[in-house]
C-alpha cells in the first residue's frame, strides 16, 4: 500500500497526516458498500488502499479498471464516485479556507429542509 503523501524522512515533508489512512471519505464508503455488496472479505482493506489515497496521490485508469473488475461495475461509475469524493473534498477545503461559509451552509440546509 502507497504512503499517502511524503514520509517523515522525506524532506519535502508537508505536514504528512497518518491519519489519512484511516480518514472516512465518500470514495472509501462507496468502496466498502460495494465490495461487501459482491462478497469480498477484504472490503475495508481494499476501500483502505484506495481512498483517501485517490484524493492525495491521483486515480489512474488502471485504478479505474481494477476497481470496476473487482466491484463488478463500468469504469464510468468508479470515475463518477471518485470525482463525487473530489468534490466533496473541495468544499471542505473552501470551508477550512472560509470557516464563516460553514454558516451560511447551516443556513441554507435549513432553509433547503423547510420545504
Amino acid at each position: 500500500m502507497a504512503i499517502i503523501g511524503p514520509g517523515y524522512e522525506d524532506p519535502e515533508y508537508d505536514n504528512y497526516d497518518p491519519a489519512w489512512r484511516h480518514q472516512e471519505t465518500p470514495f472509501r464508503e462507496w468502496l466498502r458498500e460495494r465490495l461487501t455488496v459482491v462478497g469480498s472479505d477484504y472490503a475495508a482493506d481494499i476501500a483502505a488502499g484506495y481512498a483517501p489515497a485517490n484524493r492525495y496521490e491521483g486515480f489512474t485508469d488502471t485504478d479505474a479498471e481494477d476497481l470496476s473488475v473487482l466491484l463488478g461495475c463500468g469504469e464510468d461509475e468508479v470515475r463518477a464516485a471518485h470525482k463525487a469524493d473530489l468534490n466533496d473534498w473541495a468544499r471542505e477545503q473552501q470551508l477550512r479556507d472560509h470557516p464563516d461559509l460553514a454558516v451560511l451552509d447551516a443556513d441554507l440546509d435549513r432553509i433547503g429542509n423547510r420545504s
